[in-house]
């Protein structure tokens, strides 16, 4: 059975064990053992304890321990992805993406902590010096979701680190194994280079039960969670007593707007991949499609020529694009939201149901296409979060951007034009925190990333996600006459 990390240590947990399966095979990967409620008490204090080491740990200490981390993630990449395709479902081509991407944030959060510095800002008066002071913020706890399980880790931790924080991460049920093969890796990392092992800590159980105990802990000092919009208000609510800071990153309803003066053939490429990257189970997946009138009719008969493209079949094959959903209830919403959007006067181009593969799970949903949605339809309203393309149609930029607009997330948002004045105007007035302009795979390790109205609050990435671990003391110093 696999073991938690905690503090340092590899220790069994003390409750029900979590059953790992694969989702495309339904066969069980492992069973790790859980955390109770004391054993995450137990885990929340030596969080803190990690947190005193690492705060007295020299900053080039830091930047060791974080780089070393990166390299060890590229140097085990080949298991790391296979243990991610398993877990996940998520197509193997795919999976060494997300941990090429993983390595990045160690190697951004390295540079950054490298550079930080604090402020002396000219004083007023000739007797006062004024110093501004990094200071960690201490014990943070970390929520992650299935569908980046390597990947959020990786954002969330490794500016912690290299801030002179500590983190104990809670990753998701469904996928908890590519968190404790890291734990590993940072394990031998850490005793490497003489950093503290108490600075990490992984518990897989209960998320309610674990949740209470750290955000309890009066040690704690940040939360960062990926994760539902209902999920992250629940938890904002718990911090809300001891204001523990919080930066939570949830749900989206991406718009991808293509206007008639977009090259449709590069629309079309940048299509793809938001939409049917991981099955559009990410929380930046276009959802909704918005088309320019003129050029409606012709994007879509190019896009479904690329999608009756689309490999469905085993993850472990290489020339899968599409692998299974990562449980039944994903499948099952999939299958709501377009026979929702077909009542309401939808029209089916291609797919709309599961497909059987041979040996195979049935969480296999086929490549869809949608047009003449409109906002009335489920797959409008809500994040659809599987691999279909929902379409509707606007005459003018005015109508595009409310359209855009009239949802209660802002994430992600997606703009395809040659004018480079139009995208300046549209990606300033979409109410997004991510734009991407005439890009659909926007995020990466150097650039903040973070939502806004129901998609959450707090940016990681970039320096930003450094500074979002750091607290700033002022300190005055009156200088006496000589």
């Amino acid at each position: 059975m696999n073991t938690l990390y905690i503090g340092g240590d590899f220790v069994q947990g003390d409750a029900a064990p979590i059953v790992v399966t694969n989702p495309s095979t339904d066969v069980v990967l492992a069973e790790v053992s859980g955390a109770s409620g004391a054993m995450a008490a137990r885990g929340a204090e030596a969080n803190a304890q990690g947190a005193r080491a690492m705060r007295a740990l020299p900053v080039l200490k830091r930047v060791e321990l974080v780089r070393r981390l990166g390299a060890a993630i590229r140097g085990e990449a080949s298991q790391l992805a296979l243990t991610l395709t398993q877990e996940s479902g998520k197509p193997i081509v795919e999976a060494r993406g997300e941990v090429e991407y993983a390595a990045s944030f160690f190697d951004n959060a390295a540079s950054a902590a490298e550079t930080a510095s604090g402020e002396m800002p000219a004083s007023r008066t000739a007797d006062r010096r004024i110093f501004v002071l990094r200071e960690p913020i201490g014990a943070t706890i970390a929520i992650t979701p299935w569908n980046f399980p390597l990947a959020m880790i990786a954002r969330k931790l490794a500016p912690a680190l290299a801030a002179g924080c500590s983190q104990l991460v809670k990753p998701a049920e469904e996928t908890p194994l590519a968190a404790l093969a890291f734990a590993k890796i940072f394990d031998r990392c850490a005793r490497e280079c003489g950093a503290p092992a108490g600075a990490f800590s992984v518990l897989v159980g209960d998320a309610p039960t674990i949740a209470r105990e750290l955000i309890g802990h009066p040690a704690t000092r940040k939360l960062t969670f990926t994760g539902s919009t209902e999920v992250g208000r629940i938890l904002a609510t718990q911090c809300a007593p001891r204001l523990i800071k919080t930066a939570l990153e949830l749900g989206g309803n991406a718009p991808f707007i293509v206007f008639d003066d977009a090259d449709l053939d590069r629309a079309v490429e940048q299509a793809m991949l938001t939409k049917f990257r991981f099955m559009g189970q990410t929380c930046i997946s276009a959802n909704r499609f918005l088309l320019q009138s003129s050029i409606a009719s012709e994007f879509l008969l190019r896009l479904e020529a690329r999608v009756r493209m689309l490999v469905v079949g085993d993850p472990m094959a290489e020339h899968t694009r599409i692998g299974p959903l990562i449980n039944d209830a994903a499948v099952e919403k999939i299958q709501r939201h377009v026979r929702d959007a077909i009542a309401k006067g939808a029209r089916l181009r291609v797919g709309g149901d599961r497909v059987a593969i041979a040996g195979l799970s049935n969480r296999f949903f086929a490549p869809t296409m949608l047009e003449n949605c409109n906002p009335s339809m489920d797959c409008a309203c809500e994040e659809t979060f599987g691999p279909v393309v929902a379409a509707t149609s606007f005459d003018s930029e005015s109508q595009a951007i409310a359209l855009a607009n009239a949802v209660p997330y802002g994430l992600a948002g997606y703009v395809m034009t040659q004018d480079v004045d139009r995208l300046l105007r549209v990606a300033e007035a979409l109410d997004f925190g991510v734009i991407g302009a005439n890009d659909g795979a926007p995020s990466t390790a150097e650039a903040p990333f973070g939502g806004r109205k129901d998609s959450g609050f707090g940016s990681e990435g970039g320096h930003h996600g450094l500074d979002s671990y750091v607290d700033l003391k002022y300190v005055s110093v009156r200088v006496g006459h000589g």
